[in-house]
């Protein structure tokens, strides 16, 4: 996990804890305190949906990142083996022209 999403849970997790506290510290009636703190888990559930929402598309970001960089490696590969492959061509047909050469050389002496 990155540093931002450490960051995002540590400050999230401070607030509950500080709206918790501060919540059942006060001298409220039991009714109110329970008001607060369901508006207040209804503030934190929205908030780690939001991280949640947010940690998930950094990773699908980094992924397909890693993804498109590994296509362009393979590319770059197969691009490389063409281009060896075209060189191995080149040498073989360099060979068979000299052995066709050694050929016609033996044929005329026999």
């Amino acid at each position: 996990m990155s540093n931002n999403s450490n960051t995002a849970l540590g400050i999230l997790a401070g607030t509950v804890i500080g709206a918790t506290l501060g919540i059942l510290f006060a001298p409220d009636k039991g009714k109110d305190t329970r008001k607060k703190i369901t508006e207040e888990a209804t503030n934190v559930k929205d908030k780690i949906k939001e991280t949640a929402t947010e940690v998930k598309e950094k990773v699908t970001s980094s992924v397909l990142n890693n993804k498109e960089s590994l296509d362009t490696q393979i590319e770059s590969v197969v691009s490389d083996m063409s281009h060896k492959a075209e060189d191995v061509i080149s040498v073989l047909e360099k060979k068979l022209k000299e052995l066709k050469e050694k050929n016609r050389k033996l044929q005329k002496t026999a």
